[in-house]
């Protein structure tokens, strides 16, 4: 039976919590023994007990949320019983009054570690970016216990599903956060089920109208899609059958968030993206003849049907670094039809959906390499600079984050991952910290190259090293992994601090001939000239960039401390009889609402990196010296400013019926019919009653053309007829609009 629950639920909440409870316990059957199963009930009571009086926005009752948490735990990650214990009393410390220490008392050291990791910082932290140092606390996990991640991973997934009862602005910062970091992070962990899964909620949050669409096409084209796929794997399945291989497959559309990125990368619409869905081949096979019968199902379905070689990507002889493997290729299918097929094992498969708490289970078996120490070792490196900048770590954290990889080989013939784009020097430091400081040249395939030339993939790099050599703060534009840049930027605050050295003792001669208590006036002058640490100030004098003889000039000393001196300014005489100003109204003239009231309160502008226009989703941004940015949504920036200083984000809204315009860009893509394409499009943009402000096209010549039109819109209302109406035009074949 359930445990007994506390009086202050009602019986309908009551039933409703054994009921989550019972499943809890289905999922977890055959997984715990006797302590385990004591443990699960005794977190149950205490966070039942110690939640008893909180709610959900959405009314439930919060303790069923630590339940659902513990479910996607076991159920959808993969973990075990201490997990399920630790997703249960997950917020318990951050809520309620019970304390890292009663944890540990009650169900040990273990649980209490992975509990506090799971705790969110107390507020009180005075970081540019509170969001950042809490995002530094969870990932600093990592190299302790891996848990507190994937049962964070799953607090997000409960929160995501669920986010419905929340203000609309909370809604975005939290998406935000999720695009940011949490689900990168997934991926990383190989928790591909899960990534998509947070990529799509993101979509759905931040782009609602485009995630409908993509969502009601991919339903209206399922049963045709389900009748190709049955089709196509006719005669790969006979012919697998015939070789007498045990296997499974099937095909499965791939995420909405996917199949948008797509749309995006190929700037297509989502009748012309090819690989909608995958056909994926999953074969049971002892571990010694894994790959020899993946190659064998390759062939047989490249004897099928015709490949496009470049499009083999081959995981199954050299893993991702995050431990995926499979063999994935595309095949022209009935019909014309390009059609990727993934070719993998049950070990293989259940990796790559369980990624991380899947490795463990075959870690060690017949030398399976332990492809997550290494990347855990990147992230212990990050942490060894506990006072670097929360926001910078981060940011070098989710370099970190690569999806795309490449390979290349020491001199010696060893293999090394680096994320797409990585450069000779990110090479040279990911060898060892001390060559990258001490690189002077590198090889690329026995030739010199730049320091910032980018490698591809199977490169042959030889770094060339010299023990005066140091690194200087142009070396950050030559690298892209975060571990490179934190050495570099490591480098750099030590060679300043060795410099500042002169600057602090000059400082502390004039402070003590003044008769200043040195750790005040220190403080005083970093305040004073906006600096970030006192190595800067120490710096600034020691390089002159600062003259403390003109600076003390503003400045006087009272009891030891050092006082700016403050000149009077003149007092306007309406601004003596100024009284309270009266409640605002919201006038003619006011565009948009910020926090309920007239934004014309605040010094704002339209952000230019996305102009939105009336009717477009936004959100207001409080700049650091710029007042407010109004910025749509689904800004290129926004995912950034949402997830790292949400804390500066304010609701925005438009003010219906306004008769303002503004400026919209599109861009154009079609075939050249030379038959005036220019003339066409102004004819219809006319016909509309909108205004173009400008209008540039270019590659007619070539069959192919791609035009840029800024237009004056009213709202995105009119914005969306424009772009249905020429989407009409035959010789039209995108039309998108431009951030």
């Amino acid at each position: 039976m359930p445990p007994p629950l506390v009086a202050a639920h009602s019986q309908e909440d009551t039933a409703l919590i054994h009921s989550a409870y019972r499943r809890l316990l289905r999922i977890l059957d055959g997984k715990m023994d006797k302590t385990d199963r004591e443990q699960v009930r005794h977190a149950f009571e205490l966070a039942a007990e110690a939640h008893s009086l909180q709610r959900r926005k959405s009314g439930e009752p919060y303790i069923t949320h630590p339940i659902e948490v513990a479910i996607i735990c076991i159920e959808e990650i993969g973990l075990g019983p201490t997990a399920a214990v630790c997703a249960l009393l997950h917020d318990v410390v951050e809520d309620t009054d019970y304390t890292i220490e009663q944890i540990k008392t009650e169900f040990g050291e273990k649980v209490a570690v992975i509990v506090d990791g799971l705790t969110k910082l107390d507020g009180t932290a005075t970081s540019e970016s509170p969001q950042a140092e809490n995002f530094r606390k969870v990932i600093s996990t990592l190299v302790i216990d891996v848990r507190v991640v994937l049962i964070k991973m799953a607090d997000r997934m409960h929160n995501m599903r669920t986010l419905g009862s929340m203000p609309r602005h909370k809604q975005l910062k939290i998406a935000a956060e999720t695009s940011y970091i949490y689900a990168p992070l997934a991926h990383r962990l190989g928790l591909y089920n899960v990534r998509s899964e947070f990529q799509d909620l993101c979509l759905k949050i931040m782009e609602p109208d485009t995630f409908d669409e993509i969502d009601q096409k991919l339903n209206a084209s399922e049963e045709e899609r389900a009748e190709y796929i049955e089709k196509f794997l006719v005669p790969i399945q006979q012919e697998l059958d015939a070789a007498g291989m045990k296997y499974r497959c099937f095909g499965r559309a791939k995420s909405v968030s996917s199949i948008y990125n797509k749309i995006k990368t190929k700037d297509a619409p989502f009748e012309q993206v090819y690989d909608i869905f995958a056909v994926r081949i999953v074969l049971d096979v002892e571990r010694r003849q894994e790959k020899t019968m993946c190659w064998t199902a390759y062939s047989i379905v490249t004897d099928i049907y015709k490949p496009i070689p470049e499009r083999l990507k081959d995981w199954v002889t050299v893993p991702k670094s995050n431990a995926y493997e499979s063999l994935h290729t595309t095949v022209i299918g009935q019909d014309g039809r390009f059609v990727e097929v993934q070719i993998r094992t049950e070990r293989m498969d259940e990796i790559a959906e369980r990624g991380f708490a899947a490795h463990w289970k075959y870690k060690g078996v017949n030398n399976q390499p332990d492809v997550y120490e290494k990347w855990l070792d990147q992230v212990r490196e990050l942490m060894e600079n506990p006072n670097s900048d929360a926001l910078e770590f981060v940011s070098d954290f989710k370099n970190n984050l690569y999806s795309e990889e490449i390979f290349a080989v020491t001199p010696r013939g060893d293999m090394i991952n680096l994320p797409k784009g990585a450069t000779a020097l990110d090479f040279a430091f990911h060898i060892h910290t001390d060559i990258g400081y001490r690189c002077r040249a590198v090889k690329v395939n026995n030739r010199i190259v730049p320091m910032g030339y980018k490698l591809g993939m199977g490169d042959k790099v030889e770094v060339i090293t010299d023990k005066n050599q140091k690194p200087n703060e142009g070396w950050l534009k030559f690298v892209v992994t975060g571990k490179a840049r934190s050495k570099i930027r490591n480098a750099m605050k030590e060679e300043r601090r060795k410099v500042g050295e002169l600057g602090k003792e000059a400082l502390e001669r004039k402070f003590n001939n003044m008769k200043v208590n040195f750790d005040q006036g220190v403080e005083t002058l970093v305040k004073y000239f906006n600096l970030n640490s006192h190595i800067d100030l120490y710096f600034a004098i020691a390089t002159e960039e600062i003259n403390l003889i003109d600076t003390f000039k503003s400045f006087e000393v009272k009891e030891q401390k050092l006082v700016e001196i403050v000149k009077e300014q003149p007092v306007v005489e309406a601004e003596k009889k100024q009284e309270q100003p009266a409640k605002t109204k919201i006038s003619a003239k006011t565009k948009i609402l910020v926090n309920g009231e007239p934004a014309e309160l605040y010094h704002y502008k339209l952000a230019l990196c996305c102009n939105p226009v009336q009717g477009d989703d936004i959100f207001a941004f409080l700049t650091a010296k710029e007042g407010l940015k109004i910025h749509r949504t689904n800004c290129s920036n926004a995912t950034n400013l949402l997830a790292k200083y949400g804390y500066r984000v304010m609701k925005a809204e438009w003010v219906a019926n306004m008769d303002t315009k503004f400026v919209v860009d599109l861009k154009i893509t079609g075939v050249d019919e030379g038959i005036g394409v220019i003339e066409r499009i102004t004819k219809e943009i006319g016909g509309l009653s909108v205004n173009i402000r400008s209008f540039h096209i270019e590659g007619g010549d070539q069959g192919y053309y791609e035009g840029k039109v800024s237009l004056m819109v009213l709202n995105r209302e009119q914005l969306n007829v424009v772009m249905r109406t020429l989407k009409k035009l035959d010789f039209v074949e995108t039309v998108t609009r431009i951030d």
